[in-house]
């Protein structure tokens, strides 16, 4: 199912605020020890004095706090590639690194519930002439995408009415869409709100409907991987990320790294 929401500068609460989960007993717990990697900015990297940084490094640093063991807590940084044996040979205790959960990743871990969509946007050229503010406006006109990814079957199955134009990298899509060659681009929010934001698009474009949302070609959103005998602690992290999302506390760090808004 897709789901479209409106612009807003507030992020979607994926916690019922009705629901309470309980906060299990971490007493006995000698350490936490979060894994995740420096590759990823804005989620997980080294600042300019070399330190480890990002959404991610923050929201571990909070669910210790929540959870009331920030002197327990450790946060190591690993290569992308390594995080999931060093989970399995117990070198960490949960990975907090945008590993995107599928079923042959749940045959092996336990993932904890989702704190964050990443959703698909649209684009468009401020000087290309839609009549419209929806995805409607598009139809018919030609709209950008990189080939052989999920955001062009995404775009073939939920708007089969635009003029797909397949480009072979994001690069190329987004020269494309300032030179005015595509009225609009479909692609990843995170990079679309970072890209229309910076001097790079020189101001030709603005983020346009959406955001779309679809655990069919999107996933369940980002989680934090355990090892699945790991109940106990995983029930904490659902504990904590239900309350940091209830206090405003999730809401601080998304716009800490995110002040253009994904959604």
């Amino acid at each position: 199912m897709l789901l479209a929401q409106q612009s807003a500068p507030s992020l979607p609460l994926l916690f019922d605020s009705r629901e309470r989960l309980a906060k299990p007993d971490l007493s006995a717990l000698v350490r936490l020890r979060f894994l995740t990697s420096v590759d990823f900015p804005p989620f997980n990297f080294m600042d300019q004095n070399g330190k480890l940084s990002g959404f991610n490094v923050d929201l571990a640093r909070e669910i210790c706090a929540e959870l009331e063991i920030a002197d327990k807590c450790q946060i190591q940084a690993l290569p992308f590639a390594d995080l999931k044996d060093a989970l399995a040979a117990s070198q960490g205790d949960a990975v907090i690194a945008g590993v995107a959960v599928s079923e042959q990743l749940r045959s092996q871990f336990a993932f904890s519930r989702p704190y964050l969509m990443l959703p698909a946007r649209f684009a468009r050229n401020l000087k290309a002439p839609l009549q419209g503010e929806s995805a409607a406006a598009l139809a018919d006109r030609p709209v950008g995408v990189v080939k052989a990814t999920v955001h062009e079957a995404m775009l073939a199955a939920y708007f089969p009415k635009v003029k797909a134009v397949a480009f072979d990298s994001k690069e190329a899509l987004l020269t494309a869409l300032k030179d005015g060659k595509v009225e609009a681009a479909f692609a990843d929010s995170l990079q679309l709100s970072f890209w229309v934001a910076s001097q790079a698009s020189g101001n030709c474009c603005a983020l346009f409907d959406g955001p779309y949302t679809s655990e069919r070609f999107l996933g369940e959103g980002m989680t934090i991987m355990l090892r699945q005998k790991d109940d106990v602690l995983r029930a904490a992290f659902d504990h904590a990320l239900a309350a940091l999302s209830r206090s405003g506390r999730l809401q601080e760090i998304y716009l800490r790294y995110f002040p253009y808004g994904l959604y």
